[in-house]
């Protein structure tokens, strides 16, 4: 996949600034991160391996296809807004996450080797939260 600017997609595509606005924000591109999940919320995903283990050099290039994380890389509007590909370190700068909440929504150590979307999508709505932890998580569950 090509990365375009979004007056690259302008020449080809039919994109309108509107749709770009609606995810300015951090909190406003989480939660589409977050119903991007759930729009298939038993799709398995691969979580990654060790993130806490690894040199932060290692860590932002960490990548496995068809992780949460590529599913917020397969959204045209998140790739117009800049979003580059689908590696931790990209991840985190886009989301404006600290390593540890990312940690806690992609990490093997939470979920096991693969993550359903449904509970991938509720640790990204528990991001959002101020108090990141265990009860924004269960509460991010029943919630949604």
């Amino acid at each position: 996949m090509k990365h375009q600017t979004l007056d690259q997609l302008h020449i080809v595509a039919d994109v309108h600034a509107e749709a770009t606005d609606l995810v300015a924000t951090r909190s406003q591109r989480l939660e589409r991160w977050a119903k991007l999940l759930e729009k298939n919320p038993d799709r398995r995903l691969e979580a990654l391996t060790g993130t806490e283990y690894k040199s932060p050099e290692i860590r932002e290039k960490m990548r496995y296809n068809d992780s949460p994380l590529t599913v917020a890389f397969e959204d045209p509007i998140f790739r117009a807004q800049g979003l580059r590909d689908d590696t931790y370190g990209e991840a985190r700068r886009f989301f404006e996450l600290t390593d540890w909440q990312l940690h806690e929504i992609v990490c093997h150590c939470h979920v096991g080797a693969s993550i359903r979307a449904r509970w991938a999508a509720s640790r990204v709505r528990a991001a959002m939260s101020e108090r990141f932890g265990f009860f924004a998580w269960l509460r991010g569950i029943f919630m949604h």
